[in-house]
């Protein structure tokens, strides 16, 4: 399958016969109560007028005459779920039963390697009192012994070679990485390549061997739901990514593990201290066994990895994000905003299918094809049927206000589909209508405009 880029389509125009087929009705059709078109459950409505789910909702599509947004009841997509539980096909069975003997060298290699790794990281914490500040440098090089012992461990799981893109930004320029979390290998992985310094529950402290460990990365614990704690993470946060010292933070904003497909929302602690940060996206492909640690246990998910020939791990380190020093809030509020619309459900996260159905929703409302045009109206003040990159500037601006001019011109380029500098209207009119969620950031000026467009 080709790469996905984001100026594809959703859907591609595969003439096969889809798998799943999504109806969506008219706000203004009339259904009988209990009839069989009746698709939708309550609880996944949105009434742009009222929202219980949200107190205090302000609907970013309201200007539209955005009211009814439902999506079937059933969800198409779990966060959580290891898509791979129970042992399925002749082939994995097989492939076991041959790497049972494998299984038990790696189990060896496995335990050798966690004890003389934890061996080596109480001696680099042996005397150590003064935790608030950096380790010093011998006991850092001690820990070189600890890091080694975690490439074999996850040589031991299956992990013989692991495909990185991209390559870690400096400290100094980055400070702060974010991933997401897919299994108990990330941390592994991530301890051995930079020795980061994270953030993790308090739960971990007590763990057996682990909690010594990762002490060792002179952790910055945090209990979630502690109003108090959470404040001094956000502090230590500021703090260790803000001196040279210490080593990089790392950081898992979605809280948890997920299973790799969709994205919950994220704890914003990475974020406030306003620092430069580094994204990196773990990925773990597969074919038989999903690798991601998803409601299931952690000794079946271990056997599982020491049964499998070989396990694929990829490490993408993306550009580096260079946050603004004013208005670095709006963004977030403007993203919470949209992001409440489509979550329906109110429980953090959002699934393809909810994106799918907001996406059709808003293109399906009467005053959407007037706002596009009234939008690209706004911005041709020259009357010259294309807009630059100077003129979208000034339209998205009020909008999203700290965006970079290396994002700006990111968007620009959504837009500008034969990538000539210029936007006409057709090119302005057809990226709206396949990303049609992107109409609210040019809700600023349509919305003083609501009569205009409304007669349109």
């Amino acid at each position: 399958m080709s790469e996905s880029d984001i100026q594809s389509p959703l859907l591609s125009s595969d003439t096969q016969s889809p798998d799943h087929i999504i109806t969506i009705h008219d706000a203004s059709a009339s259904l009988d109560p209990g009839s069989p078109e009746q698709l939708y459950s309550p609880h996944l409505h949105r009434d742009g007028a009222n929202s219980s789910s949200h107190p205090g909702f302000d609907n970013p599509f309201g200007f539209l005459g955005s009211g009814d947004f439902c999506v079937p009841g059933s969800t198409t997509v779990n966060p959580f779920k290891n898509h791979t539980e129970r042992i399925q096909g002749v082939y994995e069975w097989v492939k076991i039963v041959i790497c049972l003997p494998i299984a038990l060298l790696r189990l060896v290699l496995f335990a050798t390697c966690l004890s003389v790794g934890y061996v080596a990281t109480k001696l680099a914490l042996s005397g150590w009192k003064d935790r608030h500040n950096p380790m010093p440098k011998w006991r850092s090089r001690v820990m070189l012994i600890t890091r080694f012992c975690s490439r074999f461990i996850l040589f031991s799981f299956g992990y013989h070679w692991i495909k990185r893109k991209g390559r870690p930004a400096p400290r100094e320029v980055a400070p702060i990485l974010v991933s997401n979390h897919v299994s108990y290998i990330d941390p592994i992985f991530y301890f051995y390549e930079l020795f980061p310094t994270i953030v993790a529950s308090e739960s971990h402290d007590s763990m057996p061997f682990v909690g010594t460990i990762i002490r060792a990365m002179q952790v910055i614990y945090v209990n979630r739901f502690s109003p108090s704690s959470r404040k001094h993470a956000v502090n230590e946060i500021k703090r260790k990514g803000g001196c040279d010292r210490f080593p990089r933070v790392l950081l898992f904003p979605e809280g948890t593990t997920t299973n790799g497909r969709a994205i919950i929302s994220f704890q914003l602690g990475a974020f406030i201290p306003g620092y430069p940060i580094q994204p990196v996206v773990v990925r773990y492909p597969h074919v038989h066994f999903d690798q991601s640690w998803g409601l299931i246990s952690l000794g079946k998910l271990m056997f599982r990895m020491f049964t499998q020939f070989h396990n694929f791990m990829e490490v993408e380190y993306l550009p580096v994000v260079y946050p603004q020093e004013n208005h670095k809030e709006h963004a977030i509020r403007f993203a919470e905003k949209v992001f409440e619309f489509i979550d329906l459900e109110n429980n953090g996260y959002i699934v393809f299918k909810q994106f799918l159905c907001a996406s059709a929703h808003v293109m399906k409302l009467p005053l959407f094809r007037q706002a596009c045009e009234l939008a690209f109206t706004e911005c041709d003040t020259c009357r010259s049927n294309s807009m630059s990159l100077q003129d979208f500037r000034e339209l998205t601006r009020p909008a999203i206000p700290d965006m970079t001019d290396e994002e700006m011109s990111e968007l620009f380029n959504l837009f500008d589909a034969d990538d000539d500098g210029k936007v006409s209207k057709d090119d302005f009119i057809l990226c709206l209508r396949k990303n049609p969620l992107l109409i609210s950031i040019f809700s600023p000026c349509l919305i003083p405009n609501k009569d205009i467009l409304e007669r349109l």
